[in-house]
């Protein structure tokens, strides 16, 4: 199935049915009158999040949406049929977005969430409505109220308890195969993560969900290789897993440049709790690592660890870790931050 994180759709909820004008007519009764019924109500736009989808992909090949009408009425004050409801199912951590004001009409976080967004027209009233001591016989009616209509942007933010960060070539997708049952591509050059991968953990008796983020570079706030849309997808994770090559030109630089974009990016990721590894442990001789090690905890007064995937060496202690803080983090008060990154 193709990954695809934002989509442009519109959307139209359903105008009422129209009033009816219409005149008893029964045998062996002297005096009719009005008898219209009133119209339906218009059938809503409602989306629904549920479990099980993690792309867009659908709407890439649906991008109108309209409910339907509502019926008219009839004689002998029968009410029009009320449209039905045009339900959008979406996966978990899709917002809603208005295009014109570019403001959030909806966010769904937990599965079973319902939301209506456009609401339909109700039906107009029958000529019965209008009836009175000195209006014997109205032929008035009244037209059914018309729905609403928008264009919006529906935006995909991953929910993951765990999020895979740092450069590209780092060794993100590598160790979420390891890891996990995913199968995200690995190639000797940068940008072979394309879209966000999930992975489901087992390890303890305890499972979490794993995000492989493809990597960011410098200007990734700004939109520089869709580093941007990535970003977004960091912004549900509980704990980032920054992972640093210890095998590039400059470890400590290419940490700090991932840090300044989320610092760059905002909305909150630059106060996420994170976990420091360095990568590729198995391709550095041992007294180099342990001097890289000890000169990037210093700058960032935190623990670094090392791993290897393809070694297996220190993933265990890297899962011991996540386990511990996605634990913690899941136990942190609603609105309360985990300690914040200390610029280096």
């Amino acid at each position: 199935m193709k990954f695809l994180d934002q989509a442009k759709i519109y959307l139209r909820s359903a105008q009422g049915g129209d009033g009816a004008v219409s005149f008893r007519r029964e045998k062996f009764v002297e005096y009719g009158g009005p008898d219209g019924g009133d119209g339906g109500k218009g059938g809503d736009i409602i989306f629904e999040s549920i479990a099980g989808l993690n792309t867009l992909i659908d709407f890439r090949y649906a991008q109108h949406f309209k409910a339907q009408r509502g019926g008219g009425g009839s004689g002998r004050n029968r009410t029009g049929a009320g449209g039905d409801d045009l339900i959008i199912k979406v996966p978990v951590g899709t917002q809603v977005i208005d295009d014109e004001t570019e403001v959030m009409l909806a966010d769904f976080t937990e599965p079973g969430q319902r939301i209506v967004l456009l609401r339909g027209g109700d039906g107009g009233k029958g000529n019965d409505f209008y009836k009175s001591s000195t209006n014997r016989a109205p032929r008035q009616f009244q037209p059914g109220f018309p729905g609403a209509e928008c264009w919006v942007w529906l935006r995909l933010k991953l929910i993951a308890d765990a999020g895979l960060l740092g450069q590209p070539n780092a060794g993100k997708s590598t160790f979420l195969n390891a890891v996990t049952n995913a199968h995200a591509k690995v190639g000797a050059y940068p940008f072979t993560t394309l879209k966000p991968q999930l992975g489901v953990v087992g390890w303890k008796e305890r499972e979490f969900v794993l995000a492989d983020i493809p990597g960011l570079i410098e200007g990734a706030a700004d939109g520089v290789g869709i580093g941007d849309r990535f970003l977004g997808h960091i912004e549900r994770c509980r704990i980032l897993l920054h992972m640093v090559d210890a095998t590039s030109d400059d470890p400590i630089e290419a940490y700090n440049v991932v840090r300044a974009e989320l610092d760059a990016y905002g909305a909150g990721l630059e106060d996420k709790d994170e976990i420091i590894a360095l990568s590729k442990s198995d391709a550095v001789e041992p007294k180099a690592l342990a001097k890289l090690q000890k000169k990037l905890a210093k700058l960032t007064g935190r623990e670094v660890l090392t791993m290897s995937s393809a070694s297996r060496e220190g993933v265990d202690v890297v899962l011991d870790r996540l386990i511990e803080v996605v634990g913690r983090a899941s136990e942190l008060a609603p609105g309360e931050k985990a300690k914040a990154w200390t610029p280096v």
